[in-house]
C-alpha cells in the first residue's frame, strides 16, 4: 500500500474469534444483504491491504474459510485459530504475518468504510499507531456522583486500530500478560508507547445486541455508497407446511436438534419437518418457489443432507434476490414425543440459518388430541409462516 509515509506492506488482522451472548447467537454467523460480517469487513480492506489474517474460533473457522473464498477482494487470506482472550488472538494473527504495519479490526464492526481503514493506516505509518476514534456527542456523567464528565477531553476508541507491527510485538512482549487488556491501544499505551487518533465514523458501529440487528441493515447501502437510491422496501409473508411419517430406524431430527425416540421421520433427507415447514414459508414469502423445486427428491447429492445446510442455501439465494428475513413462527403438531425442552435450540439454530435473532423466531408445539394420522402416531407435521423484507 502506498500511504503518507511511502510504500509498506499493510496486513489487515480481523478478528472473529468470538460471538456475543447478547445476540443470543454466533454474530459473526449473520447475514447481511447475502454476505456476513467477515466478509463485508475484507471487502472494506480491498484495495487497501496486502493481505489480510483472520482470527478464529471452532465455531466461526468454516464461515471465515467461506467469507475468504467468496469476497470480492484482490489480496491473500490466512486464516489461524484465536485465543481465549482478545489479546491472545491478536497475538497470535500479528505473528502470522511479518508485514510492515497491522490494521487491526473487530468484524462485528462490519460497516466499517475504506476511509476509516485508509486513514488509520496512514496514521500508523507516520506515527507508529493509529486509532480510529470519534469524540461522543452525549452529555456523560459518572454514575457514582452524577458529576458531568468533560466531553471535549474524551475519544471514543473504534477499530481499525493500526500499528507499526514491530512497535506492536514488543509491546505484547512488555506487558504483563495476566492482565486483560480491552483493545490495543491499551497494550500499546501499556508498553509507554504513545496513542495516535485517526478518524472514525459514527456509522462504524459494533454488532452487540439484537437492536443493533436492524439498525446494520438499514445503514448498509449508506455506507456502501447507495443510499441516494430511493428503494422499494415491502414485508412480505409466506406460508409452509410439510408431513412426513413416522418409520423405526430412523433418527428423529426437528429443526436441527435430534430427538432420542423410538421412531424417526421417512424421507430423502433427514426428513426435518419444521426447517422444512420453515423453508417453504421463507421461498413462498419471496415468490421463490418451494423446497422441492430447489432441493428436489430424485436428486442423490440431497440424499440424508442436513436440513439446516439447506435452510442456509435459502437464505443465500433470497438475499441475493435482495429480501431478508424479518421473523418466523412455526408450529408443530405431534401427538409424541413431548417437545418443549427442545424449544430453545430448536430456534436458536432456525435463528442462526436465516440470519435473525432467536428473538425473531417462534416455535409452538399442539397434539391433535390421538385424531388424525398425527394424534395415532403415524406423522408429524409442521407449519410455519415468514415475514421478509
Amino acid at each position: 500500500m502506498e500511504t503518507a509515509a511511502g510504500k509498506m506492506t499493510v496486513c489487515a488482522v480481523l478478528l472473529a474469534a468470538g460471538s456475543s451472548s447478547r445476540m443470543g447467537s454466533n454474530k459473526m454467523l449473520f447475514d447481511f444483504n447475502g454476505k456476513t460480517p467477515i466478509e463485508l469487513c475484507l471487502e472494506a480492506f480491498s484495495g487497501i491491504a496486502d493481505e489480510a489474517v483472520i482470527a478464529v474460533s471452532q465455531d466461526t473457522a468454516q464461515t471465515a474459510a467461506f467469507a475468504a473464498e467468496k469476497a470480492d477482494i484482490d489480496y491473500p487470506v490466512r486464516i489461524v485459530m484465536g485465543g481465549a482472550r482478545r489479546q491472545d488472538s491478536v497475538y497470535n494473527a500479528i505473528n502470522a504475518t511479518d508485514a510492515d504495519v497491522v490494521s487491526i479490526h473487530d468484524c462485528a464492526r462490519c460497516l466499517v468504510t475504506p476511509a476509516v481503514i485508509t486513514s488509520s493506516i496512514d496514521t500508523a505509518a507516520e506515527f507508529g499507531s493509529g486509532i480510529a476514534s470519534v469524540r461522543p456527542v452525549s452529555t456523560l456523567r459518572r454514575e457514582l456522583d452524577g458529576e458531568v464528565v468533560d466531553r471535549d477531553s474524551l475519544l471514543e476508541a473504534q477499530t481499525p486500530q493500526s500499528f507499526d507491527r514491530q512497535l506492536l510485538l514488543e509491546a505484547y512482549d512488555a506487558i504483563d500478560d495476566s492482565l486483560l487488556y480491552t483493545d490495543d491501544a491499551a497494550i500499546f499505551r501499556a508498553a509507554g508507547n504513545d496513542l495516535h487518533h485517526s478518524m472514525g465514523s459514527k456509522f462504524n458501529l459494533k454488532l452487540t445486541t439484537r437492536e443493533d440487528f436492524a439498525i446494520f441493515r438499514a445503514l448498509l447501502p449508506v455506507v456502501n455508497g447507495e443510499g441516494t437510491e430511493t428503494k422499494k422496501m415491502a414485508f412480505c409473508i409466506g406460508f409452509g407446511e410439510d408431513t412426513h411419517r413416522l418409520e423405526q430406524g430412523r433418527k428423529l431430527i426437528l429443526g436441527g436438534v435430534e430427538i432420542p425416540f423410538e421412531y424417526g421421520l421417512l424421507g430423502h433427507s433427514d426428513a426435518d419437518v419444521l426447517t422444512h415447514a420453515v423453508i417453504d414459508a421463507v421461498l413462498g414469502a419471496c415468490a421463490m418457489g418451494d423446497i422441492g423445486q430447489h432441493f428436489p427428491d430424485s436428486d442423490p447429492a440431497y440424499k440424508g443432507v442436513c436440513s439446516l445446510d439447506l435452510a442456509r442455501t435459502v437464505c443465500r439465494r433470497i438475499s441475493e434476490s435482495g429480501c431478508t428475513v424479518n421473523n418466523i413462527d412455526a408450529t408443530i403438531v405431534c401427538q409424541r414425543p413431548k417437545l418443549a425442552q427442545y424449544r430453545d435450540a430448536m430456534r436458536g439454530n432456525l435463528a442462526e440459518c436465516f440470519g435473525v435473532s432467536p428473538d425473531s423466531v417462534s416455535v409452538k408445539f399442539t397434539t391433535p388430541e390421538h385424531t388424525g394420522p398425527e394424534g395415532r402416531g403415524e406423522s408429524i407435521t409442521a407449519r410455519a409462516v415468514a415475514s421478509v423484507i
